[in-house]
């Protein structure tokens, strides 16, 4: 399974089929970072530009960014597989 980051983010992504959207947010920091997009070079501009915008808030404010970790892996299971094996 790939990842998709940006400068050193681990993000998660789901597909909407009613909204027909990507909908991703960045992993393992306490804030929170969303982004979307309709295809998957919007998904990924919208991520570099929330990327960028979470950099430049953290120097205005005087803080530290954090960085989100690439230990984790993330597997999605269908509830109706899950509880059947419960």
């Amino acid at each position: 399974m790939d990842t998709l980051t940006d400068k050193g983010c681990q993000v998660r992504v789901e597909y909407d089929l009613e909204s027909d959207y990507f909908y991703g947010v960045i992993l393992n920091i306490k804030g929170v970072i969303s982004f979307q997009g309709r295809s998957i070079e919007e998904l990924k501009q919208a991520l570099s530009d929330s990327v960028e915008e979470y950099l430049l808030l953290c120097k205005e404010i005087g803080v530290t960014p954090e960085k989100s970790f690439f230990a984790l892996s993330y597997l999605m299971v269908m509830p109706c597989l899950f509880n059947s094996r419960i």
